[in-house]
């Protein structure tokens, strides 16, 4: 039929006609306005639910809030836990009185809602419903399964063993106080490891202290490239009476061999208590450079 054949039907005929034509209008005018909105809603629980793939969901990158549309109505979303939420959240999140009263004997006897996968299994919840709410699902710590901590503790004491067995090392413009360091703070020193550490304070407590720290090169092996990081720090040495010990005590000293002790206690015998290592000069055990090296260990 051609357009011009139109106009000569009667005017009741035509205004039918275009009744027709305006309801046809206006249906798909109204059908394209709820598809769109609906396509809109289902790629934002899309989204939501890609969104949601990594185990966990940082804080920064979940929704804070939004709205989706539930039978017709625009229902609140906003981040909550499951595991606390009362009934008053529940509703604002588009929940009915009888799927909120499941979740309450759920939680009465003693269920917990661990991932946001188990708040899925509530009856009555649609896919819909639950691609919406997912995303803003928040399980506290406390819900969380204990296998989750128990592995994040064992990370944590394996990083503190390897850090107590390979020590960070100080830097080049930082000292170490020779005569107050333990074999921790020793270790952290370039050069020196456990064997050293160990060594050092040992021969200390066999000296009675260091009053210079070039003694350290007296240990066998030792290092001299580590040296440069030592200071003395308080050198309150620990002194002997060379006037009272014995043979056996005064060999102990790492600086008195056995032939020195001995010639200690026969000029003790022979003429009386020593009031200086210079008397001792003479012997033949006792060069300069032995009372040098003795001298701030000895009083009388």
């Amino acid at each position: 039929m051609k357009l011009k054949e139109i106009f000569y039907f009667q005017k009741s005929d035509r205004l039918v006609i275009l009744f027709f034509l305006c309801c046809i209008v206006i249906t798909l005018a109204v059908l394209f306005g709820i598809g769109g909105q609906n396509t809109q809603t289902s790629l934002t629980g899309e989204d939501s639910l890609e969104a949601k793939q990594s185990p966990i969901l940082s804080e920064k990158d979940a929704p804070n809030s939004g709205y989706y549309d539930l039978e017709g109505k625009k229902v609140e979303l906003f981040p909550f836990d499951p595991n606390t939420a009362d009934s008053t959240q529940f509703q604002r999140l588009g929940l009915v009185r009888w799927q909120i009263r499941n979740i309450y004997k759920y939680r009465a006897k003693g269920g917990i809602y661990r991932t946001p996968a188990d708040f899925a299994r509530l009856y009555g919840l649609t896919l819909k419903q639950y691609k919406a709410l997912e995303p803003f699902i928040r399980i506290s710590d406390d819900y969380l399964p204990a296998s989750r901590f128990v592995h994040q503790t064992s990370q944590d004491e394996r990083f503190e063993r390897d850090t107590l067995r390979y020590p960070v090392k100080i830097g080049q413009t930082e000292r170490i106080a020779l005569n107050a360091a333990d074999t921790s703070l020793l270790k952290k020193v370039p050069g020196i490891g456990s064997y050293f550490a160990r060594r050092i304070v040992a021969y200390r407590e066999r000296l009675g202290g260091y009053y210079s720290t070039e003694q350290l090169k007296e240990i066998d092996d030792f290092p001299e490239e580590s040296l440069k990081y030592f200071v003395l720090g308080t050198a309150n040495l620990r002194k002997m009476n060379v006037n009272r010990l014995s043979l056996s005590q005064l060999k102990r000293h790492p600086y008195i061999n056995f032939y020195q002790a001995k010639a200690i206690t026969d000029y003790r015998r022979m003429r009386g208590n020593l009031t200086s290592l210079q008397e001792l000069r003479l012997l033949k055990d006792f060069p300069p450079a032995a009372i040098e090296r003795l001298e701030p260990y000895v009083e009388y």
